[in-house]
């Protein structure tokens, strides 16, 4: 039978991807100054008051009031209307040095020897439906709020806008697992106060059909365009008014947007990866899991793809590796065998995971904006602190996106 799957998703200024993006962006800063620090930082926003908290070992110094207020600033909480504005909002810092104990188990004479930071299991996912070997569903939410945000920012339309928005897209999928067509859309956006609650509904409604959904379908693929017809059901602010929004509506939490943050069509192991450096497994060995499963998607081995993996803190090796092809899979050998496969093509350790994907550079705060997968992989030149000294250095952002093993799967599953 055709059935319905559902993915949402947030803006930057939604209060918990403030949190998410403020302890990032401190994880950021500790790796530009030191690319051996190990971070574990959490944030709460709400009225007026941002605190941070965590455990840090780094060899630098960070101005972490200001780290908080820059990314504040640079979200859009710039009105004392807001309640959570970055020059005036307390900022509160309660983060201390890492414990000997978790550091004894990360850190070993031999680097390639590293251990898990945590134990647990991280899962990876990827399918067809869209270019970016993601859920449809969360592509469109995610859409969604990167335009509302970026005719924000232009201050040319919609000028009500305020910097908290949600979305919300339903898409209707064939028996075959393909999707038939959009089925519903939620877009929440916060705005300003209007004199008439009505006018201010209809406007906000008008609004989204006209001017952000239509600039949403044009950007898309033709055959993504092809799912939206005039039968799709609209819901806009449907608890009406949402004046109130940010920090000061609701408190934001870091790690609270885990299923936003990979799409819920897959699986999530439960850790958050916002406020982690890499030697954090729940974060790492995300970006492994959905690298190899991106890879195998292309590689053509199977239409969709679940991967695990699993480990136990201070050891370097996984305890188990999973595949699942949910029935899609277009090789002969079993899901098993393809992880047996895999296990040989990856090495999964977190030395090397981090190795392979660059992640002591300080690129972290873009992946907590809008997606940490799904992104185009891309080089920019960063401004780094090492011993005191500014020097910059290109770095890849994202690299866990590329496809650069199809060619090695495709040969090792045609012997």
């Amino acid at each position: 039978m055709p059935y319905l799957f559902t993915s949402e998703f947030v803006s930057e200024g939604h209060p918990d991807k403030v949190a998410d993006q403020i302890s990032d962006a401190l994880v950021d800063e500790f790796l530009r100054r030191d690319p051996e620090s190990k971070v574990a930082c959490e944030t709460l926003v709400t009225t007026g008051l941002v605190v941070l908290s965590g455990e840090v070992k780094t060899r630098g110094y960070v101005d972490v009031q200001h780290i908080a207020r820059d990314v504040i600033k640079d979200i859009g909480y710039t009105k004392g209307e807001y309640m959570f504005e970055s020059n005036s909002c307390g900022v509160i810092s309660a983060i201390h040095e890492q414990s000997p104990d978790i550091n004894q188990g990360v850190v070993r004479a031999k680097e390639e020897d590293q251990g898990a930071g945590d134990q647990g299991m991280m899962f990876g996912y990827a399918c067809r439906d869209t270019d970016e070997y993601m859920p449809l569903a969360l592509v469109l939410s995610r859409r969604l709020l990167n335009v509302l945000t970026a005719i924000r920012r232009e201050g040319k339309q919609m000028l009500y806008l305020r910097p908290d928005s949600k979305s919300q897209v339903t898409v209707e999928y064939e028996v075959n697992g393909r999707p038939k067509r959009v089925h519903t859309i939620v877009v929440s956006t916060q705005h300003d106060d209007f004199d008439e609650e009505a006018k201010m509904l209809a406007t906000i409604r008008k609004d989204v059909q006209e001017i952000l959904i239509p600039r949403v379908i044009n950007e898309l693929p033709e055959r993504i365009q092809k799912l939206f017809d005039a039968n799709y059901i609209l819901h806009v602010n449907p608890t009406g008014k949402f004046v109130i929004g940010g920090p000061h509506g609701d408190t934001g939490l870091t790690g609270r947007k885990i299923i936003v943050d990979t799409g819920g069509k897959g699986a999530h192991g439960g850790g958050a990866f916002s406020g982690k450096d890499s030697s954090k497994v729940d974060r790492s060995a995300a970006y492994a899991t959905r690298h190899i499963a991106k890879n195998l998607v292309a590689a053509g081995i199977a239409d969709e793809v679940l991967v695990q993996v699993a480990y136990a803190i201070g050891v370097a090796q996984p305890v188990g590796l999973y595949v699942n092809t949910y029935g899609t899979s277009h090789v002969k050998e079993s899901d098993s065998e393809i992880a047996q496969k895999i296990e040989k093509i990856f090495d999964l350790r977190p030395y090397s995971i981090v190795k392979r994907y660059g992640l002591k550079n300080p690129i972290f705060r873009d992946t907590v904006k809008y997606g940490h997968f799904g992104n185009e992989p891309y080089t920019k030149e960063v401004t780094i602190h090492y011993n005191n000294e500014a020097t910059t250095k290109q770095v890849e952002f994202f690299a866990w996106e590329k496809l650069d093993y199809v060619d090695i799967i495709k040969n090792k599953f045609s012997s």
